[in-house]
């Protein structure tokens, strides 16, 4: 017994690296070589959603030695990383964008962190704007969090107010979520709590796969001392309508879903009207597309209402969530723009 625990420790973590791809030939021509350079630990994985482009001969020419999963269907983020995963055995999971450029020893560290402990689930390294690397990046920074009318905001980036990269946030720390663009997951708790919902399609799905986590007693870490560079909007801009639609529609979703207890109601109320004033924020900017996406969105949302409600049943009633922070006010109002001086509960 003593010799199969020693020699069990020193087992190596199997680790996947998979890239979700839909017609991204570009893209990974520009970022596939520095995964392939920096991640000797892991085995690399292209999953493809059904793309049309010459992809997938690319990378078979290209780089033989990356493992590739074809999805029979474009399905999103979400269905696309479940039906590519389903079919990939690694004790970790490291979901990456295809427009994501890692660094050397980017691993390194995150693996240590989950052998520090069997409760800490996800992981995010430091995420650095790939355009201008002095920064961080709008989709992850430094960690997110979420306030209590469920607005996801990050270290180093609260709403459109990015900050730069001074070392401030180099450290390891409890999250809330974890960014979509570079998330590493254990594989029993990815299946444990339910995998990704397909019904967020895109947008938010890893912010409800968080708190799911959470509510199943585990932890979120970030490990500043792990860092990559992502482009970011490489599949939709941030001007493109359909990225405003699944923004706030999926906002809606997580809500609904997640907030427990009888605040979801007072919380969605409240959303309502705030969504109302930023389309008509739109309206007044004439940025009809977008206008129209918020009530696309909330039509989804009432047309799709009961579907979530089931989901809805089947969560813990006394999950995690933010009952006292607003960043809005924070922001918007007391005009602190750094997440060093927010004031309140936020985490």
């Amino acid at each position: 017994m003593f010799c199969f625990l020693l020699i069990s420790l020193f087992v190596p973590v199997n680790i996947a690296v998979v890239i979700l791809n839909w017609n991204g030939r570009s893209l990974l021509e520009q970022f596939l070589p520095s995964v392939v350079n920096h991640s000797k630990e892991a085995t690399i994985y292209l999953a493809d959603n059904a793309s049309t482009d010459d992809s997938i001969s690319y990378v078979q020419t290209t780089f033989p030695e990356i493992k590739i999963v074809q999805n029979k269907v474009n399905g999103g983020y979400a269905k696309g990383y479940n039906d590519a995963l389903a079919n990939i055995e690694a004790d970790i999971y490291c979901l990456l964008n295809s427009d994501v450029e890692v660094t050397k020893d980017w691993l390194t560290p995150i693996l240590k962190t989950f052998e520090s402990s069997d409760t800490i689930a996800a992981i995010q390294p430091k995420i650095l704007d790939y355009k201008k690397k002095s920064h961080f990046e709008y989709a992850g920074a430094a960690g997110g969090y979420i306030d209590q009318l469920g607005y996801p905001y990050c270290r180093g980036r609260i709403f459109d107010t990015i900050e730069q990269d001074n070392g401030q946030y180099n450290d390891s720390v409890s999250i809330f979520w974890a960014s979509g663009a570079c998330i590493f997951i254990r594989k029993s708790v990815f299946e444990e709590v339910g995998k990704l919902d397909e019904d967020f399609f895109a947008h938010q799905e890893e912010i409800d796969l968080c708190w799911r986590i959470q509510n199943h007693g585990y932890t979120i870490v970030y490990n500043g001392s792990s860092t990559v560079y992502h482009l970011g909007g490489a599949t939709l801009g941030t001007m493109n309508p359909k990225k405003t639609y699944l923004n706030f529609r999926n906002n809606l979703y997580l809500l609904i879903k997640n907030v427990p207890g009888h605040n979801v109601w007072l919380v969605l109320f409240m959303r309502m009207i705030l969504d109302g004033l930023a389309g008509l924020k739109f309206l007044i900017e004439g940025r009809f597309s977008h206008f129209l996406s918020i009530l696309k969105a909330h039509l989804s949302f009432y047309r799709n209402l009961n579907v979530f409600l089931k989901k809805r049943k089947k969560l813990s009633k006394s999950g995690k969530y933010y009952t006292f922070f607003s960043v809005v006010w924070q922001y918007f109002i007391l005009k602190r723009k750094h997440f060093n001086k927010l004031n309140g509960r936020i985490n």
